[in-house]
């Protein structure tokens, strides 16, 4: 008999928590936070709401299910199942942070503050979770495949992010690399990085780049099989070009970077600390993702 599918339910610690860890006590977080202008019964209030929706998600679960919890900072150390189904709590950016670790596996995100999430990737309330997860048992859910990219390294290092992936020094000072974008000559630049952005990424970071150069680029939607690059605040001088500044990947395409520094660093969705690292002479590939996010929409 196969077994039940299992529920993941994807969290955060809340403000009150952090603090506390921080400080030691709730009394040394009150004092910091009345030092700040802002008071604990603002935090506790939040902790309080936060909590009650996971009850409420826990408690929505079929009762034959399996279940399981993992909070942001353990995702890189979970092991999730081929049957899993992802219950996403919180904000937009946690459904792209738990991204990178699936498979396949459908994600419902529900928004518990409204009044401070857009919601675009966390698009239910935390009362429809029940009749989200009956949809998904029956086979009659709606879901958007949302295209991801991917960063590989020539020595075996690999990246994927729901956004965009960023390349560049670690401490966002001027990068030197040899680019090849499809069908061109290798280009030596020194920029501030390169973001390689997919078709959900083009509503943030990339979409302030592209409006910034007034670029003629029509950006890819979420589940286009496309990403869009951009190379920030490229230097012109006798050894570096700002020819290859910008551009789409489609199908099989990539683009390549080989480093001409010492160390350069490669992350997704914002994660500084889940990096890559290349070296002089090292070369990355960049471009979409073989899988997908499967975001349950209905």
């Amino acid at each position: 008999m196969p077994l039940a599918p299992r529920t993941v339910v994807v969290h955060r610690r809340t403000e009150l928590d952090e603090l506390v860890e921080r400080h030691g006590t709730r009394g040394q977080a009150e004092f910091f936070l009345r030092t700040r202008g802002r008071t604990l019964a603002e935090v506790q209030d939040r902790h309080d709401a936060c909590a009650a929706v996971l009850q409420h998600v826990a408690a929505a679960i079929p009762i034959d299910w399996r279940r399981g919890s993992v909070e942001r900072g353990d995702l890189d150390r979970f092991l999730f199942d081929a049957d899993d189904v992802i219950v996403v709590v919180g904000q937009d950016g946690l459904v792209a942070n738990v991204a990178k670790y699936l498979a396949d596996q459908p994600v419902v995100g529900l928004n518990p503050e409204p009044d401070r999430n857009p919601g675009v990737l966390v698009r239910h309330p935390p009362t429809s979770v029940g009749s989200l997860l009956a949809a998904l048992s029956s086979g009659r859910a709606t879901m958007q495949q949302r295209t991801l990219c991917r960063a590989e390294t020539d020595d075996g290092q690999d990246l994927s992010a729901l956004n965009e992936i960023y390349l560049g020094h670690p401490s966002h000072q001027s990068a030197r690399y040899r680019l090849t974008e499809p069908g061109a000559h290798p280009e030596r630049q020194s920029s501030s990085g390169i973001i390689v952005s997919t078709g959900t990424g083009t509503t943030g970071w990339c979409a302030s780049i592209a409006q910034e150069r007034h670029s003629r680029l029509t950006l890819p939607d979420p589940e286009d099989r496309a990403l869009a690059w951009f190379v920030r605040e490229a230097w012109p001088s006798p050894a570096t070009e700002t020819t290859h500044t910008e551009g789409l990947l489609t199908a099989d395409q990539r683009l390549v970077i080989t480093a001409e520094a010492d160390s350069l660093v490669l992350f997704g969705d914002g994660l500084e600390r889940d990096r890559l690292t290349v070296g002089w002479g090292q070369d990355v590939r960049i471009g979409i993702d073989g899988r997908t996010l499967r975001l349950v929409t209905g």
